[in-house]
């Protein structure tokens, strides 16, 4: 008689969280917001570049961008705990689709100003710090427990691609008909997400929601501030992520300026150029939990911080395209790693009821060193010249990491259970 046994536990595969229709409708409509982001990116950067050419005014673009998430996030992660998040999501993107319009409207009619564009820019910007911390919940929310690491990878794996594969298309739209003809696409893609969320439902499966806490938006982001102000762990992330990305900010929000003076090329260098950045991303993040295994998060973000650096110099020294393009890869595979150990220590070294909040204030410091960076080496591009601002850039980079002498980032593994 044969006995019988049971049956074998489930294990998730790489793609199984795209069972859950809810969750792959969720991801597709994330995919092509971001998709829309990057094609927007390319086109109002390049855009500058003819508006208004100087150095400071093309830097100021990044800023445009990064600035709001600094400024919103921690409002945005409270917006989607007040209120239903699927209205949250679809409103965010009904507001992108329509400044992408409108961006492309004045740029047809010859009407587009450098404060305009900068201006709309900012909303669009405004749209994804409301937006994601929406969709990042409602996916822990549809998601049953093991499936939601996987989820989670498959969202970050999302990301990286768009910003791989959106600036080279960007690149070519741009060369072909020019940057309205990006914001016609932009607004396209903003759409597509526009319709996914629309006739978006949650699964009947799914965990509950949970009540609305009764709290203040102001009471809630209060709560999640004053416990970052009391925990030095947390502190020291901070400034370690400010620091960073303060310092690496001049590669990103100059890349339109090395594409068309240090390269010589139009919209499409650009494109590549970014696309290399994504692509090394993409490579970082595939290679994250084979890092994480063997180095701690002060090395990882050493090294990190030292390969960008080193990537910024060879681009500096005008290389040429080839060149350029694999110290870009390289580069972005360095940066990916040392935001996500940022984001890792920051989840481990909180209490879980205010996880997303502390996540939050991290994001907004990350793009406050991003925004802030974009402006401060805008002008000393202006001043210096590109070339000399990126060896600047990348020479700070690379002794940057003395600074873990004195502030090393807290270790996961002393992280109290929480």
């Amino acid at each position: 008689m044969k006995s019988s046994s049971p049956a074998p536990a489930h294990r998730p595969s790489t793609l199984s969280p795209f069972k859950v229709h809810a969750f792959l409708a969720l991801w597709l409509a994330a995919l092509a917001s971001q998709v829309g982001n990057a094609v927007q990116s390319v086109g109002a950067s390049w855009m500058m570049t003819s508006l208004a050419p100087q150095a400071d005014m093309v830097a100021l673009v990044q800023t445009a961008v990064s600035l709001p998430v600094m400024l919103l996030a921690l409002i945005g992660g409270a917006v989607g705990d007040l209120f239903d998040r699927r209205r949250v999501m679809l409103t965010a993107q009904v507001v992108m689709a329509t400044a992408s319009l409108l961006l492309a409207a004045l740029t047809f009619a010859g009407l587009i100003t450098p404060w305009s564009l900068l201006a709309l820019t900012f909303v669009l910007g405004a749209g994804v710090a409301i937006f994601s911390p929406s969709m990042q919940v409602t996916v822990n929310e549809i998601m049953p427990r093991s499936e939601l690491a996987g989820a989670v990878s498959l969202n970050v794996l999302g990301f990286n691609v768009a910003r791989s594969v959106g600036p080279a298309i960007g690149g070519g739209i741009v060369a072909i008909g020019g940057s309205s003809a990006a914001f016609v696409a932009t607004a396209f893609s903003y759409s597509v997400a526009v319709l996914i969320l629309a006739f978006w439902r949650r699964p009947a499966t799914a965990a509950p929601a949970g009540d609305r806490p009764r709290r203040s938006i102001a009471k809630a982001i209060g709560e999640g501030l004053r416990y970052v102000a009391a925990a030095p762990p947390i502190r020291i992330i901070l400034i370690r992520a400010f620091t960073l990305t303060f310092a690496g900010a001049a590669a990103w929000a100059l890349m339109p300026v090395v594409a068309r003076d240090l390269i010589g090329g139009g919209p499409s260098t650009l494109g590549f150029l970014l696309s290399g950045l994504g692509f090394g991303a993409v490579v970082g993040a595939a290679l994250s939990t084979h890092v994480r295994h063997r180095f701690s998060n002060e090395a990882i973000v050493r090294g990190a911080s030292i390969i960008f650096g080193l990537a910024c110099l060879v681009v500096a020294s005008g290389p040429g395209l080839p060149v350029s393009f694999a110290a870009l890869l390289i580069g972005g595979a360095g940066w990916v790693q040392a935001l996500s150990g940022f984001s890792v220590s920051g989840q481990m070294w909180s209490p879980r009821p205010l996880v997303g909040r502390v996540g939050a204030t991290i994001n907004s410091v990350i793009f406050g060193g991003l925004a802030v960076g974009a402006w401060f080496w805008g002008h000393v591009a202006e001043a210096v010249g590109i070339g000399s601002c990126l060896m600047l850039s990348g020479g700070l980079l690379i002794v940057l990491p003395a600074i873990g002498l004195l502030l090393p980032l807290p270790r996961n593994e002393d992280a109290p259970a929480v």
